[in-house]
């Protein structure tokens, strides 16, 4: 289980930047970004949502988009990347991701604004991603992907991920990395406090 106080989830924003120096905040969602999260899907390319979702899908259903909302519920959290764009926060990237604490993994998806891609949005994305798994104490993290999805999986390769055949779909692919960063070495300020902090709470801590 993890030590977030969701009851203020500000102090985990992050700033990341993107390769040519464009400054992104990563936050998790909030129930004001309602219509703008739905906007974001909407506006995605048709490809790029059918990618993101493994079907053909015009927005978020009334059910899902209800799920992408909800933060820390059952050790799942949604992300959003915003930037201003004309004096307006406005999303550019979006991740989602769930601790399996049975399995000590981190399962994860997500997707970048078409007109943001080849920016360094998604590999910044998934380096803080790495922070967030490290923090939560998952030993690995996946994500699966369609075998056509070339984009996604030349930013896994280059991110340091090993593929594998997806366990139930053929038309999938598994992606996953080996979490060995330890607490006191995470990257990402706020995760490492994060983790330090699961760390003393843990029963195993020493007094």
């Amino acid at each position: 289980m993890s030590t977030l106080r969701l009851d203020d989830l500000k102090q985990y924003s992050d700033t990341l930047r993107t390769r040519h120096g464009d400054v992104l905040t990563l936050r998790f969602v909030e129930p004001r970004d309602t219509d703008e999260l739905q906007h974001y899907f909407r506006s995605l390319s048709t490809r790029s949502r059918y990618n993101r979702f493994f079907g053909a899908i015009s927005e978020l259903p009334k059910g899902l988009l209800h799920d992408f909302l909800q933060v820390g519920e059952r050790e799942r959290f949604t992300v959003v990347a915003t930037m201003m764009v004309d004096g307006f926060e406005t999303i550019v990237a979006e991740a989602r991701y769930a601790f399996h604490a049975d399995t000590s993994t981190l399962e994860f998806g997500l997707s970048v604004d078409d007109r943001w891609q080849g920016h360094g949005v998604g590999t910044a994305l998934l380096k803080n991603l790495e922070c967030r798994a490290a923090a939560l104490g998952a030993e690995h993290m996946f994500g699966d992907t369609l075998r056509s999805n070339d984009t996604m999986i030349s930013l896994a390769r280059k991110s340091g991920f090993a593929f594998t055949n997806h366990p139930d779909d053929w038309k999938l692919v598994r992606f996953d990395k080996e979490i060995t960063v330890a607490p006191k070495e995470i990257p990402c300020a706020s995760w490492r406090l994060a983790a330090l902090s699961r760390q003393a709470a843990s029963p195993s801590a020493s007094a």
